[in-house]
C-alpha cells in the first residue's frame, strides 16, 4: 500500500469491510453470515480475536468449537472474503475486559498495555498461540488475511512508552512470520498515540462522526493529507454504519472503509463488559447490535440494500476510483442541508467524483458545477464530472453509476437523473432508458428495502421448577473479602458470609463492590450496582443486633472494556468482588478549620471553611489543609464535588476524587489531609465529613464460576410443574426448565416481569442475562431478550429476585420466532 491506496495482488482496490465476529455467533452460522457479507458487495471482514475467549484460565487454551478461529478464517477464504485480523492483545469491543484476562489484575506490579515485562510475558504466551494461526492464513500463504492490527485505539490510553510497547508487539508479529501489513488504529485522531510512530506499523483511523454533521469531510481530508504526506493511504478501520456517511468518507480519500459492526452478533456467556456509556457506568447487553445492516439474529436491514448499491459503484469505477486522489473543490449550491465542503476526487484516467450529501428529510435541488440537479432526501449521490467515455465525455451525471461501458451507462437513483454528454443536459426519469449521443442510459430504482422479518409469538404458561439450586464450591475463610478472581472466578459469581456485632452501629460503608451485589444484612436485602463506588448502608432498623448475619452474592457482569478513572470498577484491569465492608463507628463534620495555601494568602495562614476562600482568581487552584488525629482507618467524604479535586493524605501522592465517587480512605495514624481545587465561587462549595471505620471480618466464601453454572444448567434433576407467574423474595432463586421445540430459524425469549434477573442456557451455552424492572443503564442491543440460535434446543433459566420498588415476579415468557 502507498499514498495511492491498497493493492492486492498488484490490483488497486477500494476495500469495503464489515465487522464480523466468530466469537459472537454460533459456529453453525459462520458460513451463512460470511455469505451475507459477500452478497452485500463488501469484500472484506475485520475480526477481533479475544485473548480471554481462548485462554480460559492461566495456561488453559481452547481453540475448539466456537473458538476454532482457524476454521472461521478458512471459511472466510472459501467465501471469497479478505480478512483484517485484530488479535490485540487489547481489543475493547465492549467485550469482557477488552479481552485482557481478568487474572492479570492479581499481580499488583503488572501494568496492562504498557512496555512492561510482566505484561509482555503474558502477551507473548497469547501471541505464541494465535499468531501462527494468522501467519498460516495470510495473503501470500494461500489465506485470506491481508492486514493484522496491533493493539486497538491506544491513543485513548495513558501508555507511558508507546514506541516501546508497539515495537514489542511488532517484533513479536514479525518473529511469528507475519508478512502482511501491520496496522494500528487511532480512536481519537492521535496517530502517534496509537502507533508510537513505529516503523512498519501503518496508522489507521477510526471516525465516529455525527451522521448529520456538515463538517465530516474537513476532518477526514485532513487525515488523508497527513497520511499521504507519509506515503500512506487513509485506512478507516472503524466508523458509522450509514452508507450516506460512508460515501462521504470515500470521496474524502479513504481506501479502506470498515464500518464497525455491520454484521451484529451476540455476547454469549458472561462476556459483555462493564463500560462508561452510562452516568458514567453501564452494562453491555448480550445482544451486540448498533443497527448494522445485519441484525444480531441474522435479518437484513435497509442499509444492506444501500451496501449493494455502493458496492456496484465501486465495481463500475474500478481502478479509476482505487487510484483517485484528492481534487480541487467543485462549487455546490443546494436548497437542502449539505456538507460545508463537499469532497472531490480526481479519478485515475481522468474525470472527477464529487459527493453531494442531502442531510435533510425532503428531496431538493443543487447547482453542481453550474448544472441544476435533483438530490433525494437522506442520500449522498456520487456524481461524476468530465469522465472519459471513449471518444466522448460524460460532462456530468447526478447519480450513482452502477454499470459502465463506453456506450452504455446505468445509474441507480430515487429521483430523476441529470446527465450531460457534451454540453446538453438531459433529465432522465427513474425506471426509463434514453439514448443520448449514441450512449444508452438507464436509470434504475435502487434495490428494494428488505421487508421486516415476520415473527410469530406465544407465551409460555407452564414450566418445571427444579427442587434444588446449583451448589457452590467452598472457597475458604478470609479475614477480609477476597476478590472473585483471587478465588479462581474470572466469570461467574460468589457468596460472602459472616456474622457481625452491629451494636451501636447505624450505618455500614461498602467500598469497591462490583459488579452486581445482593447484600443482605440481618435478613434485609439490597441490590447494589454502583460500579465500585463507595456506598452507605443504613442498618438502623436492626436495632444494634450483636450477631447480625451478613451475606452477599456478587455477580460479575463483565470487566471494564475501557479505562475510566471516575469509578473503581471502570478502570481497565479492575477486579470484582464484595470489596470491603466497614462499620461506621463515628462521624465528624470536617467542613471548618482548613488552612488556606495559595493565591495571595500569607503567613500566618488564614483559617477558612473548606472552599470558603474568596478570590478573584477564578479557576486557579487553591489548597485547603486540615489537621486530624486518627487512630483507626477513616473515610473522608467530600459532599458537593462537581469537578475533579486532588486530595493528599499525609505525605502520599495526591489522588483525584470525582463527583461519581467523592470518597478517600485514609489509614490509621493519618495526621493531615489536603484538598486542592480550582477556585470557583459559583461551584456551591464543599462540605467535609470524616468517618471512623472498623472492618467487618471473618468471611466464609463459596464460588460458582460460569463453567459450574453451565454444567448445572445441563443437568435435569427432580422438578415440579409450575404455572407462571413466579413470585420471589429479593435474593431468592429458582431454576426453571422450559420445553421448547428446536426451531429452524431460532427464537427470541422475552422474559416479562419486574425486579428479577434471568439467566438463560440452551444447547450447553449460556445465552445471556436479562434484568427486568428498575436497573442500571444498559447499552448495545435489546437488553430485554435472550436469543436461542437456529437449531439450538432446550431452555433453562435461573431467576433471581432483585431488591427494588416492586415485588420480584416473573409473569411470563414470550417466545418470538421468525416465520419459516
Amino acid at each position: 500500500m502507498d499514498a495511492r491506496g491498497i493493492r492486492i495482488d498488484g490490483q488497486p482496490q477500494v476495500v469495503l469491510c464489515a465487522s464480523l465476529f466468530y466469537f459472537r455467533l454460533p459456529r453453525e452460522q459462520w458460513r451463512e453470515r460470511l455469505d451475507q457479507v459477500k452478497a452485500s458487495g463488501y469484500t472484506c471482514v475485520d475480526v477481533y480475536l479475544p485473548w480471554n475467549f481462548h485462554e480460559l484460565a492461566p495456561g488453559r487454551w481452547s481453540f475448539d468449537g466456537r473458538r476454532d478461529v482457524a476454521a472461521f478464517l478458512d471459511l472466510a477464504h472459501d467465501a471469497g472474503l479478505h480478512v483484517i485480523a485484530r488479535p490485540g492483545p487489547y481489543i475493547c469491543s465492549e467485550w469482557d475486559g477488552g479481552a485482557l484476562p481478568a487474572w492479570l489484575g492479581l499481580d499488583p506490579d503488572l501494568r496492562v498495555r504498557q512496555n512492561e515485562p510482566r505484561f509482555l510475558a503474558w502477551v507473548s504466551a497469547w501471541f505464541d498461540e494465535v499468531l501462527p494461526i494468522l501467519a498460516a492464513r495470510q495473503h501470500g500463504a494461500g489465506g485470506s488475511v491481508i492486514m493484522v492490527q496491533l493493539e486497538n485505539e491506544l491513543d485513548f490510553f495513558d501508555c507511558e512508552d508507546r514506541t516501546g510497547y508497539i515495537t514489542a508487539l511488532r517484533d513479536q508479529a514479525v518473529a511469528h512470520g507475519i508478512t502482511v501489513p501491520l496496522i494500528a488504529c487511532a480512536g481519537q485522531g492521535d496517530v502517534f498515540g496509537a502507533t508510537g510512530n513505529v516503523p512498519d506499523v501503518v496508522p489507521a483511523c477510526n471516525f465516529y462522526p455525527n451522521d448529520d454533521s456538515p463538517y465530516i469531510e474537513d476532518e477526514v481530508r485532513r487525515y488523508a493529507t497527513l497520511l499521504a504526506d507519509r506515503g500512506l493511504p487513509l485506512l478507516i478501520t472503524e466508523t458509522n454504519r450509514r452508507h450516506r456517511t460512508l460515501r462521504r468518507l470515500l470521496a474524502s480519500g479513504a481506501s479502506l472503509i470498515a464500518p464497525y459492526l455491520q454484521a451484529s452478533g451476540w455476547n454469549f456467556g458472561y462476556t459483555p463488559s462493564s463500560g462508561n456509556w452510562g452516568k458514567p457506568g453501564n452494562f453491555m447487553s448480550h445482544g451486540y447490535d448498533f443497527g448494522g445492516y445485519v441484525s444480531s439474529t441474522g435479518s437484513e436491514r435497509p442499509e444492506y440494500a444501500e451496501a449493494q448499491v455502493l458496492a456496484r459503484v465501486l465495481d463500475a469505477l474500478g481502478t479509476r476510483l482505487a487510484l483517485a486522489t484528492s481534487g480541487a473543490p467543485v462549487e455546490v449550491v443546494a436548497d437542502f442541508p449539505t456538507s460545508s465542503s463537499p469532497s472531490v476526487l480526481d479519478l485515475g484516467g481522468g474525470g472527477r467524483l464529487v459527493a453531494v450529501p442531502n442531510l435533510g428529510t425532503t428531496d431538493g435541488r443543487a447547482i453542481v458545477d453550474g448544472v441544476s440537479v435533483a438530490v433525494a432526501a437522506d442520500s449522498c449521490p456520487l456524481m461524476l464530472i468530465g469522465l472519459p467515455l471513449g471518444d466522448k465525455t460524460l460532462t456530468l451525471a447526478s447519480a450513482d453509476l452502477v454499470a459502465l461501458s463506453d456506450d452504455r451507462l446505468t445509474f441507480s437513483s430515487k429521483v430523476p437523473v441529470t446527465v450531460v454528454i457534451g454540453n446538453t443536459p438531459v433529465e432522465i426519469a427513474v425506471g426509463t432508458t434514453l439514448i443520448v449521443d449514441n450512449v444508452t442510459i438507464t436509470v434504475q430504482e435502487p434495490l428494494g428495502v428488505v421487508p421486516a422479518e415476520q415473527t410469530a409469538s406465544r407465551d409460555v404458561a407452564a414450566v418445571r421448577q427444579r427442587e434444588a439450586g446449583a451448589p457452590g464450591k467452598p472457597a475458604g475463610t478470609h479475614e477480609l473479602p477476597p476478590t472473585l478472581e483471587s478465588l479462581g472466578v474470572y466469570r461467574g459469581r460468589g457468596t460472602y458470609t459472616t456474622t457481625a456485632d452491629l451494636s451501636g452501629v447505624d450505618e455500614l460503608l461498602l467500598v469497591g463492590a462490583a459488579d452486581i451485589v445482593d447484600l443482605s444484612v440481618g435478613g434485609k436485602l439490597r441490590t447494589l450496582a454502583g460500579f465500585g463506588a463507595t456506598q452507605r448502608v443504613d442498618v438502623r432498623e436492626l436495632n444494634g443486633e450483636s450477631g447480625a448475619e451478613i451475606q452477599a452474592t456478587v455477580e460479575i457482569w463483565g470487566h471494564a472494556n475501557f479505562d475510566d478513572a471516575r469509578l473503581p470498577s471502570l478502570k481497565l484491569g479492575a477486579l470484582r468482588g464484595l470489596g470491603t465492608l466497614w462499620t461506621i463507628v463515628d462521624a465528624q463534620d470536617l467542613s471548618a478549620l482548613w488552612v488556606v495555601d495559595g493565591h495571595w494568602a500569607g503567613e500566618p495562614a488564614p483559617l477558612r471553611s473548606l472552599t470558603g476562600w474568596s478570590s478573584t482568581r477564578v479557576g486557579t487552584p487553591i489548597t485547603y489543609t486540615r489537621r486530624i488525629d486518627t487512630t483507626s482507618t477513616t473515610a473522608l467524604h467530600l459532599d458537593g464535588v462537581r469537578e475533579p479535586v486532588h486530595v493528599t493524605v499525609g505525605d502520599s501522592e495526591p489522588v483525584t476524587v470525582h463527583a461519581e465517587n467523592p470518597w478517600v480512605l485514609m489509614p490509621a495514624g493519618t495526621k493531615q489531609v489536603s484538598v486542592t481545587i480550582p477556585h470557583n465561587p459559583s461551584g456551591g462549595g464543599l462540605r467535609g465529613e470524616l468517618l471512623s471505620l472498623q472492618p467487618v471480618t471473618d468471611w466464609t466464601c463459596a464460588v460458582q464460576d460460569d463453567e459450574l453454572l453451565t454444567a448445572f444448567a445441563l443437568q435435569h434433576g427432580p422438578a415440579t410443574e409450575l404455572a407462571l407467574p413466579l413470585t420471589l423474595e429479593p435474593g431468592e432463586e429458582a431454576w426453571l426448565d422450559v420445553d421448547l421445540p428446536t426451531l429452524q430459524n431460532g427464537s427470541v425469549v422475552r422474559p416479562d416481569g419486574t425486579q428479577v434477573r434471568v439467566t438463560g442456557w440452551a444447547s450447553g451455552e449460556c445465552i445471556g442475562r436479562v434484568w427486568t424492572g428498575e436497573r442500571p443503564a444498559f447499552s448495545g442491543g435489546d437488553p430485554d431478550v435472550l436469543w436461542i440460535p437456529p437449531g439450538w434446543s432446550g431452555l433453562t433459566l435461573l431467576v433471581r429476585g432483585v431488591d427494588g420498588p416492586a415485588t420480584p415476579e416473573l409473569r411470563n415468557l414470550r417466545i418470538e420466532s421468525p416465520s419459516d
